[in-house]
């Protein structure tokens, strides 16, 4: 079973949303924890995204910490912005994944 957790602009984006989102988001976050590989991938086996109604939700998938990094949520229009930004993070949230995981277990 996998740990999910969100980074502050997820929970930031997704505080802006309204409800029927917020309730769809959380249900998704429930199934990360068992099957993280859900929905599309995006470049890479653990970078992906799943649709809700016109948002994507984004997150990173962490194997060998068992950890799901939920990690934005933006629109169709800033969808290939958000992905390129996020492929020139990526080591910045493989550390943050990873100092989160030794506090947690």
């Amino acid at each position: 079973m996998y740990k999910v957790m969100a980074t502050a602009n997820y929970d930031k984006e997704l505080n802006k949303l309204d409800n029927s989102y917020i309730e769809v988001a959380i249900s998704f976050g429930q199934k990360f924890s068992i099957s993280p590989y859900i929905g599309k991938p995006l470049s890479y086996k653990f970078f992906r995204e799943v649709r809700i109604m016109e948002k994507r939700l984004y997150f990173l998938v962490y194997d060998n910490i068992k950890i799901v990094l939920l990690i934005g949520i933006t629109d169709k229009k800033d969808q290939q912005e958000f992905i390129n930004k996020t492929k020139n993070e990526l080591d910045e949230y493989r550390k943050l994944a990873e100092e989160t995981s030794k506090q947690l277990f």
